[in-house]
């Protein structure tokens, strides 16, 4: 069997291209290995419709569910590899299965470097925040403690102190942070400490502060994590030749979201862009909607 289109992710990008083209009657394969960014967050504050928040797991349940309801099928599995020959894709699997297509539309999303304290997993999207663009409004007025490392944590400590006057930025890894980053902290009022965390405070998704591994204790009913080192999951694409930025951010055209490589689609978090529930489900339905029209010539 051929498919119409290949999804390979199934975020929020993925899983609106697969309705759109579901609702087209296309053949469509969405292949994903259920790790993605929207699977650990816990609330989306800032999407039309949910004044209250909705978590990423809701989404992706809502959106597989609607996805199937057009006969769209779904693979929970590892990609190992694409090829490209002249009409046709071909994705091999973990287990060495090979599936064809004619299109192929990329959706693998970014991870972001979450640090490995147990208590911070049930706080993600609800008192643990890792965009400020999407969550900044949430530490309104509240102390919040940026976890975080060198000139990154001190940058969004930076951005952040937009919504709240009491700023407290660990430097968790202790690496250097520039001079002219700490003078414009010291400017805000941003409190700065350069020692490394034991152990981060949380009661189920409230978090508390953190213990430093000096023994100290520091409260906040807020946190930020910024480490930077996320991790942009275009390797795929790489392997293909597709255009890529310094950052490894997908380069596609605005109008289409085609990549640079004939037939291969990039949409969500994985191109260039602000990174964002909603534009991430714009790109997917605006990647399906001339993944058809190419269909069709």
């Amino acid at each position: 069997m051929i498919y119409d289109c290949i999804i390979i992710g199934g975020g929020v990008a993925g899983l609106q291209a697969a309705i759109q083209l579901g609702r087209y009657k296309r053949k469509v394969l969405v292949i994903d290995n259920n790790n993605g960014r929207s699977s650990i967050c816990h609330s989306y504050h800032n999407i039309l419709g949910w004044p209250d928040g909705v978590s990423g797991t809701f989404l992706r349940e809502q959106g597989y569910k609607q996805a199937l309801s057009y006969g769209v099928e779904f693979l929970q599995k590892e990609v190992i590899s694409v090829e490209k020959m002249p009409a046709t894709f071909f994705v091999t699997i973990a287990s060495g299965a090979i599936y064809a297509a004619k299109k192929i539309l990329l959706s693998t999303g970014v991870m972001d470097n979450i640090p490995p304290y147990p208590a911070i997993r049930p706080c993600l999207g609800l008192t643990v925040y890792v965009c400020p663009d999407c969550d900044g409004y949430e530490i309104k007025d509240k102390r919040t403690i940026v976890l975080g490392a060198g000139n990154t944590g001190a940058n969004m400590a930076l951005t952040i102190s937009y919504w709240s006057n009491e700023i407290i930025y660990i430097n968790d890894q202790e690496t250097d942070v520039s001079q002219e980053l700490l003078e414009q902290m010291k400017t805000k009022n941003i409190a700065y400490i350069n020692v490394a965390i034991e152990e981060v405070l949380a009661a189920g998704a409230n978090f508390q502060g953190v213990l430093l591994k000096n023994g100290e204790k520091v409260e906040a009913s807020r946190a930020f994590i910024a480490y930077g080192q996320n991790e942009v999951k275009s390797n795929l694409a790489k392997g293909l030749g597709v255009e890529l930025l310094e950052n490894k951010h997908i380069v596609v055209d605005p109008r289409t979201k085609m990549t640079n490589v004939d037939g291969l689609w990039a949409a969500g978090d994985v191109v260039a862009h602000s990174e964002q529930v909603t534009i991430a489900m714009g790109e997917g339905s605006q990647a399906a909607i001339w993944i058809h029209k190419s269909l069709l010539s």
